[in-house]
């Protein structure tokens, strides 16, 4: 049986995973971030109980209501109720990051592993084409190419478009993982019984890299997401969705900020932070499982 790395995968063993508790008492940054993520979720899932997606049509409501106990987040300067709004916005916006980051990752995978193990001319080739990505501003590429689309964006197309550029990073952050990797005695072993460099690529450096990949997948979600909230802020997002960045786009066309409407934007801010700070401490978390120096000494 050949050798493997036993501080990264020492966890996947049947006899650990049944102590998730321990697990995440160990890891209090990731357990705080699903705890926050969790939380989100349950609101997502309950509050339909509680609203209809119908309260986020324009006109649904009076027009700038302030927060009261029959609206408890008022409503927008469209007539729509910001309950409704976080209610189903926030899943909207998560989509677009997961399908995005899934994307993303993917692509960085399947980039970074054949850069970093095979190196020479595909190294040269997808670590380039990666670095030249890096150099432009991300942004400016998606208002080019959301601009370019003909028709009424959805939330599926907005994901695709912020995926064109979720793979730049983990290509670069997986390649220098396979880089060091590739030189370990257990891949040698493998070479030398045979095994070719997609099976040692499957079985053997992507077990091991594992809560490196899922740091990484929650990493390319924020990022998603960031880019997906700086599109809908300039109005290029869509626009029949109560996504929380389009929440954020009406509440600038309509000077809400000037006009003292702040339960049009401080929702959906608040919503938008709390996502970023549970992923943040996920992947905090993660990273600390992936790389024993990062574990706090007991």
């Amino acid at each position: 049986m050949l050798a493997r790395a036993q501080s990264t995968t020492a966890w996947l063993r049947p006899g650990i995973l049944g102590r998730g508790v321990g697990l995440l008492r160990g890891f209090p940054m990731l357990a705080s971030g699903l705890v926050i993520l969790l939380i989100l979720a349950l609101i997502t899932l309950l509050g339909p109980l509680f609203v209809s997606e119908d309260q986020t049509h324009v006109g649904s409501a009076p027009p700038d209501l302030r927060p009261s106990s029959e609206y408890l987040l008022g409503s927008d300067t469209q007539g729509r109720e910001m309950l409704a709004v976080i209610v189903y916005g926030t899943p909207l916006t998560l989509r677009i990051g997961l399908i995005a980051g899934t994307i993303g990752l993917l692509v960085g995978m399947l980039f970074g592993f054949i850069a970093g193990y095979y190196g020479g001319f595909w190294d040269t080739l997808l670590r380039g084409a990666a670095d030249v990505m890096l150099t432009i501003p991300g942004l400016l590429i998606l208002v080019v190419i959301a601009s370019t689309i003909e028709g009424a964006v959805d939330v599926n197309t907005q994901a695709l478009v912020v995926s064109l550029l979720a793979w730049m990073y983990p290509t670069r952050t997986i390649r220098s993982q396979v880089l060091s990797m590739r030189e370990r005695g257990y891949i040698q072993i493998a070479r030398l019984s045979g095994m070719r460099g997609p099976e040692i690529i499957v079985r053997e450096m992507i077990p091991n890299l594992l809560p490196y990949l899922a740091a990484s997948f929650v990493a390319a979600v924020a990022a998603a997401i960031l880019a997906s909230i700086g599109l809908e802020a300039l109005g290029l997002g869509p626009q029949n969705e109560p996504t929380l960045g389009m929440a954020i786009y009406w509440a600038m066309y309509y000077t809400t900020i000037i006009r003292g409407v702040w339960w049009s934007w401080g929702p959906p801010i608040a919503v938008i932070g709390l996502i970023f700070v549970g992923l943040f401490l996920v992947s905090a978390g993660l990273d600390q499982v992936a790389n024993p120096r990062l574990r706090r000494t007991t």
